[in-house]
């Protein structure tokens, strides 16, 4: 019995000691979580406290020459707290706000489905204005508070596909990089898309003491607990915003695309796609609004014809089997072939000019017959064992120009062109059912050959630079960096030889200096300029004109395409047009008024 009684008494001793540690520890725990370890009060708190997100302001952007084109400018944000909404006055506040009872309705409940307890933007952007009417009197909202943001504001109206423009994140946005929340901003198209990381900054945080009455009282803790918002980062981009803005004169009234190239550099001095939109309108509370109403618009503003539209190139395309033919020892500057004129067979000749031509001047005059000649020379050499083998060999030439293919760079939302695989014709004609004369639509730029105004202007910068390019892009500097991206400098080589361009630049120089060039009546005073004229077939309509060029003819400072759609002759609209930027560019002011004033007042929006 005594071992019994003293067997209990030590297992007695052992749970009280037992007890006592596990109640120190206890109280250790809580005395750690209360008082020493505040950041945990912080998530008990969430009733009285309100954590506001400190959006930075994004970078803002300078034109090459140092213009500010893009700016922020203070909005509001009128954020809900489903969970902490109280019954209140419907009437009062869709008066104070001016939206419908509906529009409320739907709010709330897209808020609650999002969640009860976190802060979801109710309305978005309020103005200066707004947000001082609401601001007294929103202690009469439990629920609702309004959070200070930046939107974007632009110094002229235009550029509007080349900046771009931001709108909220979607969940896939969010699910892709957790750094954003719902209810963020996200560059949606051109620069702000392509360089968000760069633009966007990083957000902060406020924690706020908010009494019953949903009134701030100041901040938790004297801001122990508060983040610094870090503003996004200022970029230069290499557009020339004067010379930007001229051109989108230029094309008023007129579908169509424009893109200017510094050769040297790659560098994007001009890109203009017409019809445009004021960027202001996709900012602030009319966005929505405004972004259906672009949507609908049968002329299709928002469609970014410079990189998104296809077009069949017409003669410009010319140039490259020009150079083609010369590797290929199939062509020489000297080579000859007759032209009949508009009866010519296979492929008719749309000028009246002497006949046989030379190299040279077959550029100048853009003969159809002589360049089907020279397509199918290239095409019915004896190297070549089949059709397929020859058409894959010219085809793999081709599209090392860039064509059919997203050039390199910082241009987003590129459309590739078309240029079809061989199997594309099998297909149609069978194995050995084509020949050169089945495609000979592609030796003039016709048929299925495709090309972006992007990849015409980049063309034009291959010739210009005899016989290479770098990645056509828009970023000049970020601010804080040293120098451009590495990338941007590469120089890229297409698969013909410098030593076969100068006598294509000769015939390209005829089209300006020439008797019978298409661009005899538009030189530029005391500035030696090349080009090409092209006419672009259309099933829907009037035809496409095109236009490519380059100047000066020595040392060339810009490269440039134009395209009018519905509006016919290369020579009629585009190589006018884009002379007359490439004159702004080089001489800063036009002294060719007379047709300047009729390129700006022409209406061609009736074509199609």
């Amino acid at each position: 019995m005594v071992v019994l009684k003293k067997s209990l008494e030590s297992r007695k001793f052992v749970f009280i000691t037992l007890f006592i540690i596990a109640g120190m520890a206890f109280i250790i725990r809580l005395f750690l979580l209360q008082v020493v370890q505040d950041e945990y009060k912080l998530s008990a708190d969430n009733n009285v406290l309100r954590y506001v997100t400190q959006y930075p302001p994004r970078g803002v952007v300078f034109d090459r020459n140092g213009k500010l084109m893009v700016y922020n400018e203070a909005a509001y944000d009128l954020l809900i707290v489903p969970k902490q909404v109280k019954a209140f006055d419907t009437a009062e506040f869709c008066r104070l706000l001016d939206v419908p009872i509906e529009e409320v309705r739907q709010n709330i409940k897209k808020a609650r489905s999002y969640s009860m307890f976190k802060p979801s933007i109710f309305l978005e952007q309020l103005s200066k204005e707004d947000f001082g009417y609401l601001d007294e009197v929103l202690f009469k909202f439990p629920g609702f508070f309004v959070q200070l943001r930046t939107v974007r504001k632009y110094d002229t109206p235009t550029a509007a596909h080349v900046l771009g423009y931001t709108g909220e994140v979607n969940n896939r946005d969010i699910e892709r990089e957790p750094y954003y929340k719902m209810g963020d901003y996200i560059g949606l198209t051109g620069l702000e898309k392509s360089y968000e990381p760069v633009l966007r900054g990083k957000k902060g945080v406020k924690i706020k003491l908010v009494d019953v009455h949903n009134r701030e009282m100041g901040s938790y803790q004297d801001g122990k607990y508060d983040s610094a918002a870090i503003a996004g980062q200022n970029i230069t981009i290499s557009i020339d915003a004067e010379v930007q803005e001229y051109a989108e004169k230029l094309m008023r009234f007129k579908k169509g695309s424009i893109v200017a190239i510094e050769p040297s550099t790659g560098e994007i001095l001009v890109m203009v796609s017409s019809p445009s939109y004021d960027p202001n309108l996709l900012v602030g509370r009319g966005r929505s609004k405004s972004f259906s109403k672009l949507n609908q618009d049968t002329l299709k503003p928002l469609f970014n014809r410079a990189v998104q539209a296809q077009y069949p190139p017409g003669s410009t395309f010319k140039t490259v089997n020009t150079l083609i033919g010369l590797q290929e020892g199939t062509l020489h500057d000297y080579t000859r072939y007759g032209c009949s004129g508009v009866g010519t067979s296979p492929i008719p000749c749309s000028h009246s000019h002497p006949s046989p031509l030379d190299l040279t001047h077959a550029i100048e005059q853009s003969c159809n017959p002589y360049f089907w000649q020279v397509y199918k020379a290239i095409l019915d050499q004896n190297k070549f064992a089949t059709m397929q083998d020859a058409y894959n060999y010219w085809r793999d030439l081709v599209m090392s120009f860039g064509i059919n293919t997203v050039l390199e760079g910082d241009v987003v939302d590129q459309a590739d062109g078309n240029l079809p695989k061989d199997s594309y014709y099998d297909k149609y004609y069978g194995k050995k059912g084509w020949r050169p004369i089945t495609i000979r639509s592609l030796a003039i730029g016709q048929g299925e050959v495709e090309e972006t105004p992007l990849q015409l202007a980049n063309l034009a910068a291959i010739i210009a630079n005899r016989g290479y390019y770098h990645p056509p892009h828009l970023l000049k500097a970020v601010e804080g960096d040293t120098g451009p991206a590495e990338k941007f400098e590469k120089k890229i080589y297409p698969k013909v030889a410098s030593e076969y361009y100068q006598t294509l630049i000769d015939g390209m120089w005829m089209v300006y200096q020439g008797g019978g060039g298409g661009a005899r009546w538009y030189q530029i005073d005391s500035v030696e300029c090349c080009g090409k004229t092209g006419t672009s077939q259309n099933p829907h309509g009037k035809n496409h004109s095109v236009f490519i060029a380059f100047a000066p003819a020595v040392n060339p400072k810009i490269a440039i395409a134009c395209v009018v759609e519905n509006s016919g002759y290369g020579a009629t609209w585009a190589a006018p047009i884009a002379t007359l930027v490439m004159e702004k560019y080089l001489k800063r002011e036009v002294k060719q008024k007379v047709t300047e004033e009729r390129m700006m007042n022409a209406y061609l929006l009736d074509g199609n």
